[in-house]
């Protein structure tokens, strides 16, 4: 059965692309982010963890999300879509005059499940949370697939982001600190 964040129409998905455009657009003008649409289907007011991406001309831009499924999707959005611009640490903050060049998406996400063998890693339909310690590294479902990634190197890209070394994940089973975990996404974007 298919997650109940991962059930949005068309018009929820436009309505969120939406909201987190004009959240990027107001804060890297330094102005207040929207106020919520008062006319959104209530289900978008329930919890639901979420990734905002910007992209410029094709190359990824920012991307910021968090687990969280306890605060409601909008709003998830709106402040993943405002970190993504300002506060990703690979990249100076969104200036307002890239705005025109800026495309975005943004990945509704599962909770994620522990898992206790490397073979349960499908490629193409999870994405990966590596924790050991307080690293932590996620990478989501789509990028192994724009990437072409196959199972081993998705793992070992998902350490690096968790600042561990690739092959960490290599004692995976062995090593009660590390910790791999999947979930699932609905991913749509801005059309180019």
């Amino acid at each position: 059965m298919q997650h109940p964040s991962l059930q949005l129409s068309i018009g929820d998905q436009h309505l969120l692309l939406q909201l987190a455009r004009s959240s990027v657009q107001a804060v890297c003008m330094g102005q207040d982010p929207p106020p919520l649409p008062t006319d959104a289907p209530a289900h978008l007011h329930t919890g639901a963890a979420a990734f905002v991406t910007l992209y410029r001309e094709g190359q990824l831009r920012g991307c910021i999300g968090t687990f969280d499924n306890s605060t409601p999707l909008l709003n998830n959005i709106v402040n993943m879509a405002e970190a993504a611009a300002l506060r990703d640490p690979r990249f100076p903050p969104v200036s307002a005059e890239e705005l025109p060049h800026i495309s975005l998406a943004i990945s509704v996400l599962t909770p994620p499940i522990p898992i206790d063998d490397i073979e349960k890693i499908i490629v193409g339909t999870h994405g990966i949370v590596i924790s050991q310690g307080h690293r932590r590294g996620v990478l989501l479902a789509k990028v192994a697939v724009e990437q072409r990634w196959d199972r081993d190197t998705f793992l070992e890209q998902t350490c690096r982001k968790a600042g561990l070394l690739p092959q960490a994940w290599h004692r995976f089973g062995y090593d009660p600190t590390l910790s791999i975990a999947v979930f699932q996404e609905l991913s749509f974007a801005e059309e180019t």
